[in-house]
């Protein structure tokens, strides 16, 4: 009986859906792992000295996989012989498993569109793709216990379902078109939240890449001393791009204040470098600030989250023209929370962790560069908001009203352009049906000679005869009132008019009154 059904048994159920959506999530969670271990293995192949065969490669992929999802890695081969943690994120990898899950969700919901399938729930897409997904990275975990970076199974079980859920989600937002909140103070809220981690990332890449190009030499110094194999140059040249995501968090975090600490005991402000930092020899470290107070070129930092804040409270201003004060100063907090929290988030990724003892904390401390991304926004943000809202609910100022005395420019031209129309017994008048030739400047006129032309020619006659006369010498043919050069019976032909700069008759006198 399912061939009479409304929804068949075997064939387009909503179980084939979330099914297909399941392999998608896996097939996505192969596709991120495969592309590391192609790059790694390309490596261990180019390198003269390899440290181990094909299994160290693939282990080495598979923990660099889970550290792009977040998870914290244990190296177990360090020189002390005690297992030392990892916990910086090379942000730059964590695009490809982001991309690959939203991509994976997004399809899901928009290839169901086709044919006779129906389409899953949001929930369900969601789930399916995650569960597809955790299956192979359970599998990688397991995998990566007996190589040298297993994974903190802590870390591990909160991060990567964190992970794949965040990144699924954006996929169904994008499905379903991006669509905002229907309240209008929140949507303004999200837009500015946008706009507000956009200017802060971005600033913070600059600052991070102008520090890194005043310190071009120590930076190529570094480079230089890591490796003198050209394989290994490519190596950390990799590295260096898949850290230039964190150098822009730092950079950040550098300007908002909380500055990034350098190891235990060791915090780098605008304000100065404090304590005795253990620095590795790495080319982006090189761009860290000197020792000693910091200058006004360390200060000047500040104008990234500066202008950050500004541009967030001017759009939370101008969307809030007709709202009331209270509503305006929650949407410009609402933003400047959600900023917060996702500037803890970048910096909770961006630092970490490289070893024990004094390298055990290295980067952005996440909870006080996510409060200070909060307080930029709550101390300069809401007042912009407030001010700028304010400039947009202004009533504009009356005109002047002009003086008793005064006469308004258009009524004194009009004045001129009558007293300029001719309007004696001497004016002659224009025929409305003749041609009138323009003036041109040899032919004086009668007011320069003194004399009026009495026995100037009369005008040429309107109509058929008139033309006639007027086109003496030209080719003989059809009179121009009787021309119809579009077969159309109904054409009435315009005769000449006068042009714009000749004046027209003067009005005819007023009768006289009857006594």
């Amino acid at each position: 009986m399912t061939h009479v059904t409304e929804h068949p048994l075997v064939r387009g159920g909503r179980s084939a859906a979330l099914a297909t959506a399941c392999v998608r999530g896996g097939v996505a969670a192969g596709l991120g792992l495969g592309a590391l271990a192609v790059l790694v293995t390309a490596g261990w192949i180019s390198s003269p000295y390899p440290d181990s065969g094909p299994g160290g490669a693939l282990h080495l992929a598979a923990g660099l996989w889970l550290l792009a999802h977040g998870v914290d890695l244990v190296r177990t081969d360090t020189l002390s012989g005690l297992p030392a943690p990892l916990g910086i994120v090379p942000m730059l990898l964590t695009a490809l498993p982001l991309w690959l899950v939203h991509r994976a969700t997004r399809d899901t919901l928009d290839g169901a569109d086709d044919g006779d399938r129906r389409p899953p729930s949001a929930g369900g897409a969601v789930a399916a793709v995650t569960g597809g997904y955790l299956l192979v990275a359970a599998a990688v975990v397991v995998y990566g216990e007996s190589g040298p970076l297993p994974a903190e199974p802590l870390s591990a079980g909160f991060w990567l379902p964190a992970v794949v859920v965040g990144a699924a989600g954006a996929g169904v937002w994008t499905a379903f078109g991006r669509p905002l909140p229907a309240q209008r103070q929140a949507a303004a809220a999200l837009r500015a939240t946008g706009l507000g981690l956009v200017t802060l990332c971005g600033g913070g890449a600059v600052v991070a890449a102008v520090s890194l190009a005043w310190h071009a030499g120590e930076a190529q110094t570094a480079y230089a001393g890591l490796t003198g194999e050209w394989s290994g140059r490519v190596a950390v040249l990799l590295l260096v791009l898949a850290l230039l995501p964190n150098m822009a968090v730092w950079g950040a975090a550098y300007g908002l204040g909380p500055g990034f600490t350098l190891g235990t005991g060791a915090l780098a402000t605008p304000l100065g470098l404090v304590g005795d930092p253990a620095v590795p020899h790495f080319p982006l470290l090189a761009a860290l600030p000197d020792d000693g107070r910091g200058g006004w070129i360390h200060w000047a930092a500040a104008a990234v989250p500066l202008t950050a804040v500004l541009l967030q409270g001017g759009r939370v201003g101008r969307a809030a023209r007709t709202w009331t004060a209270r509503d305006t100063s929650l949407t410009a907090l609402g933003a400047a929370w959600g900023c917060g929290a996702v500037v803890a988030v970048l910096s909770a990724a961006a630092g970490g962790p490289l070893g024990t003892a004094r390298l055990s904390a290295f980067g952005p401390v996440w909870w006080q560069t996510g409060a200070a991304t909060v307080l930029w926004g709550a101390c300069v943000g809401v007042p912009v908001a407030l001010g700028v809202r304010a400039w947009g609910r202004r009533v504009p100022r009356a005109k002047r009203p002009p003086l008793s005395g005064e006469a308004p420019a258009v009524e004194m031209r009009a004045a001129r352009a009558v007293a300029a129309v001719p309007t004696g017994p001497g004016a002659g008048s224009v025929p409305v049906g003749g041609p009138v030739p323009p003036p041109t400047a040899s032919a004086p006129d009668a007011a320069e000679t003194g004399e009026a032309h009495r026995d100037a020619a009369p005008a040429a006659p309107v109509g058929a005869a008139g033309a006639k006369a007027a086109g003496q010498g030209l080719d003989d043919g059809p009179p121009y009132d009787t021309y119809d050069p579009y077969g159309d019976s109904v054409f009435e032909p315009y005769d000449y008019l006068p042009a714009a700069w000749e004046p027209g008759a003067p009005p005819p006198p007023p009768p006289p009154a009857t006594p």
